[in-house]
């Protein structure tokens, strides 16, 4: 179920690459509008069939969350269609490491030196995506690591949320917010989408809520530090939809920085883990 997670994440990264490059390109914000709309419109049809139950939302951190999460999408779409697919895959990675350090003034939670490191390492993995201050400097990049910062927030807002919330009712609120944030912003740059595109971004949608399903069941039935590392595998099949698609494969720059971030954030997965296992420990991190 993770495997399949990160396949169809990878594809969703092809197909916002696709929209927002050759002729009659669509805005990253348009591309967005498809990733939350079509979510929507399907969470909608399974809620009126389902009857969940809800309880009362905490609308301020849905706000948050959706507003980091829905410019973060729009980050990572726009550099998806700007740098080879497992530059922006692996930029995007560097949100635990925002995580991190947003739990301590929001979560109150305390950092040691291990999560430190690996955040350090991480930072120097981005850093070789970047390359500032060489010929090969990508400015494009930058709005990769954007991405990344929001996601590291909207991951904060989760944690808080998913104490008080069930999960269906979490993803509700997400993509139903979101997809007015996304409408208002797609209505200010809005490109006629040709049939095929439409069906991109119908795509689009359905592949990122599809994954998340994936995702959320596969840490149901399996051990989180087991399943957790194998999302990564997103990085290698965008990589792959790269080549074979449009035959762009990441240099040897790239794919040490790309190990480096990926294997920082396997480091702070496993180590929070190893935590909630330890409730005697919990506040530190020896």
């Amino acid at each position: 179920m993770m495997a399949f997670a990160s396949l169809l994440l990878g594809a969703a990264m092809l197909i916002a690459k696709t929209l927002g490059t050759g002729e009659n390109a669509l805005p990253a914000f348009q591309v967005t509008f498809g990733r939350y709309v079509f979510a929507a419109l399907v969470l909608a049809g399974l809620a009126a069939v389902l009857r969940p139950t809800f309880t009362r939302p905490a609308l301020g951190l849905h706000l948050v969350r959706v507003s980091s999460g829905y410019g973060g999408a729009t980050c990572m779409f726009a550099a998806a269609a700007l740098l080879p697919l497992a530059d922006a895959t692996a930029l995007s990675y560097l949100n635990p490491m925002v995580a991190m350090a947003l739990a301590i003034p929001i979560l109150g939670e305390r950092v040691g030196p291990v999560r430190w490191m690996a955040a350090a390492v991480a930072l120097l993995g981005g850093l070789l995506l970047i390359r500032p201050g060489s010929a090969a400097f990508e400015p494009a990049a930058l709005i990769g690591v954007a991405a990344a910062c929001l996601f590291g927030l909207e991951v904060t807002m989760i944690k808080l949320l998913s104490g008080r919330e069930k999960p269906f009712q979490i993803l509700l609120m997400s993509n139903g917010i979101g997809s007015l944030f996304a409408i208002a912003g797609a209505w200010l740059v809005w490109v006629p989408p040709s049939p095929f595109q439409w069906l991109l971004l119908a795509g689009i949608g359905l592949a990122i809520l599809s994954a998340q399903a994936c995702y959320i069941q596969a840490l149901k039935a399996g051990d989180a530090s087991y399943v957790v590392p194998i999302s990564y595998a997103t990085l290698i099949f965008a990589a792959l939809f790269d080549w074979a698609i449009y035959r762009v494969l990441p240099d040897g720059l790239s794919v040490a920085g790309s190990i480096l971030i990926i294997g920082s954030a396997i480091v702070l997965a496993w180590r929070e883990v190893r935590t909630r296992r330890r409730p005697e420990a919990a506040g530190t991190d020896r």
